[in-house]
């Protein structure tokens, strides 16, 4: 085999003009890509922990929490047949619209039943007074007869003096000043009677209090007759109104409807007993909702629970047994809503909530 006339260029196009060149440069590439893929996997892992950890101490959160608002049970104060329904479910209503109304007729008669208790009353009071009046004026010819039947027994005294007249005429006379004395004293007690009719109490005083008693029951009447229309003590949504129908007996005290008050919304969240070690009021917090997944509001801590959920339910656990298991407890801890939100919120749709554990009031 002839010699190669020129060496140095042969070796160097068989050192970077060969396939195994690019091949040995792209392994050490991989190698490096290996090492540097080994190496940040642990490292993201660490990362990954070290934040958990601090966001762990940072914040407490729960997805036990619900949207609560002001719901209020309507029910009629008197008790009669439904003659209009005003509302329908989940009407807005304001302050003294009309929901629903009872049957007006029945009290409607007790208001005129009273009126005319309060006349008779009245009338009574006159008769008083008339009676007043007229024993007074017996009390004078009483006394009158009095004066006559003395004078009349005088005569008769002087007469049997003289032998003009006997024993009989002369006690009848006395019984006659007896008899005037006695219609005196009647005439007296009468007034005094009268007078006890017509006197006031404290309590009621310058009315007679039988007319004071009409009266009152007039009111009552007039009240409960006011009642047969039940109108919103507040502003709201309608709910559970569609049990009402026209003819239906309404019961007194039983609930006909409800009111949500859905200005006015806040968040219950239950957290554990564990986040509680440094949770405070003022602290401020994150909500979510599931129903609106887009929808963050901020809030704030308003207060934190007397007692956990099972101290306030009906039936409280009682764990004095050997089975006993510790189960962690949770506390019922009202948020705040700040920012006004966006979208409708509804009672009782489930919330997640997340506090910051750094600030709040002592």
């Amino acid at each position: 085999m002839a010699d190669n006339p020129n060496p140095d260029i042969d070796r160097t196009l068989l050192t970077e003009g060969s396939p195994e060149a690019p091949t040995a440069e792209r392994s050490t590439g991989r190698n490096v890509i290996r090492w540097l893929l080994m190496l940040s996997v642990p490292c993201l892992l660490a990362a990954a922990g070290i934040y958990y950890w601090i966001a762990s101490d940072r914040y407490a959160s729960t997805d036990n929490a619900y949207v609560q608002q002001h719901i209020v049970s309507i029910s009629p104060e008197v008790g009669g047949k439904i003659v209009q329904v005003a509302v329908e479910e989940n009407q807005q209503v304001a302050v003294g619209d009309l929901l629903f109304a009872i049957d007006p007729a029945p009290f409607e008669l007790t208001v005129a039943q009273s009126n005319a208790r309060i006349a008779a009353a009245q009338v009574e009071v006159q008769n008083l007074r008339t009676d007043y009046q007229v024993s007074g004026v017996d009390i004078e010819v009483a006394r009158q007869d009095i004066a006559f039947a003395q004078s009349n027994y005088q005569r008769q005294a002087a007469l049997m003096d003289k032998g003009f007249t006997t024993r009989a005429r002369l006690d009848a006379a006395q019984h006659e000043v007896d008899l005037a004395r006695a219609r005196l004293k009647s005439a007296q007690a009468d007034v005094v009677a009268a007078r006890s009719r017509l006197s006031t109490g404290s309590a009621a005083p310058g009315e007679n209090p039988d007319v004071a008693e009409a009266r009152a029951a007039r009111d009552q009447a007039l009240l409960d007759l006011a009642r047969t229309r039940v109108v919103a003590p507040f502003s709201g949504r309608v709910a559970q109104s569609t049990r009402l129908q026209i003819g239906q007996m309404m019961v007194s005290g039983l609930p006909a409807l409800s009111i949500v008050d859905d200005k006015n919304s806040w968040v219950e969240a239950n957290f554990k007993e564990t986040d509680l070690a440094r949770m405070k009021v003022g602290q401020k917090a994150i909500i979510s909702f599931d129903a609106y997944p887009e929808l963050e509001l901020d809030g704030e801590v308003e207060s934190i629970g007397a007692g956990t959920g099972s101290e306030f339910s009906v039936l409280p656990a009682q764990n004095a047994n050997a089975n006993w298991v510790k189960v962690t407890q949770r506390v019922p801890v009202r948020i705040r809503i700040l920012d006004k939100p966006p979208r409708q919120l509804i009672a009782g749709i489930s919330a997640e909530v997340t506090v910051d554990l750094r600030n709040g009031n002592e």
